[in-house]
């Protein structure tokens, strides 16, 4: 981490799902001029707007947009790696940096924030056809193995979850380990101010429950069933995240509609304690996160106009 005596050039809002950072960012940029760029790995697909919480009404502040990036830039069936959002969020970066604006990152992808916190030295891989094929014959499980011996401090175990992102994972790796001395991206000086949001656990799990209820009732199951309908695999639904998962197998007829509420909400509660999981390990590894309690958008005007200004 940078040292902390030097001015931020970065403010960085994070929390788990459904803590309702997206909304204290947007009233913070709206407030003090700035831009925000998303850290969520499931955001940036066009299409997949309910199940991913996009809640794009959250980045209209008293009736002016708020100028945002990296939401909807990429088709479903595209893999976006940390390689990718690394690379976009510099470009950002420098791009509200030069319009003399703050950069605002809201999100709560962790292995997103920590690449740019931590500086992950990250390389541009090409497609390797002779590996790949190589790796067809492999089960999912001998894949794993392979994947995990290759890097056994593996950070998203996400990785796990698909044929194709486990082969491309493996491809990573495979060619980190011939060029771990190359350095492929040019990275901006960056200051960071991190701030957490954390509620009461009890109260967490009801807004994730109230949540779920509401995505439902805004036509969730009707998104998963327009992505399969345009072509998108139930493979690459499953691997979209829980919620694409879930409605994707009460589609299918493998549960009803009240199983699938009750395990979606089972697992986005044990989803929200692996975020804060993540959280005190980035905390583990140097990164400072000063922490507001709730929605306290006094608390955290206080903390910028500290910090910032």
């Amino acid at each position: 981490m940078r040292t902390e005596h030097k001015r931020p050039n970065l403010i960085v809002i994070l929390g788990p799902t459904a803590s309702g950072k997206t909304r204290l960012a947007a009233r913070l940029a709206a407030w003090i001029g700035a831009e925000l760029i998303s850290a969520d790995s499931r955001q940036v697909y066009r299409g997949m707007d309910i199940g991913t919480g996009k809640d794009l009404a959250e980045y209209i502040v008293d009736g002016v947009p708020v100028p945002c990036h990296l939401i909807d830039v990429a088709e479903p069936g595209h893999l976006f790696s940390v390689f990718e959002f690394q690379q976009r969020f510099y470009e950002c970066f420098r791009e509200i940096r030069s319009r003399g604006r703050m950069p605002i990152v809201v999100g709560g992808t962790g292995l997103y924030i920590e690449s740019i916190l931590r500086e992950y030295r990250m390389l541009p891989v090409p497609e390797n056809a002779a590996l790949r094929e190589e790796l067809q014959a492999l089960s999912m499980e001998e894949l794993a193995a392979r994947l995990l011996h290759l890097n056994p401090a593996l950070h998203n175990t996400t990785d796990l979850t698909g044929r194709e992102r486990l082969v491309r994972a493996i491809e990573i790796a495979e060619h980190a380990s011939r060029h771990a001395s190359r350095d492929a991206i040019e990275r901006p000086d960056i200051v960071p101010l991190v701030i957490g949001v954390r509620w009461d656990r009890t109260v967490l799990r009801e807004r994730i429950t109230k949540r779920l209820k509401e995505r439902l009732d805004q036509g969730m199951i009707e998104e998963v069933r327009r992505l399969r309908d345009s072509g998108v695999s139930w493979e690459r639904l499953d691997e979209m995240g829980l919620e694409y998962r879930y409605v994707s197998r009460y589609l299918r007829g493998e549960m009803s509609r009240d199983e699938m509420f009750k395990t979606l909400n089972i697992r986005i509660h044990q989803f929200a304690k692996r975020q804060d999981t993540w959280f005190r390990g980035m905390e583990r590894r140097g990164i400072t996160i000063r922490w507001i309690e709730g929605a306290d958008e006094a608390a955290l005007r206080e903390m910028v106009l500290k910090k910032v200004s």
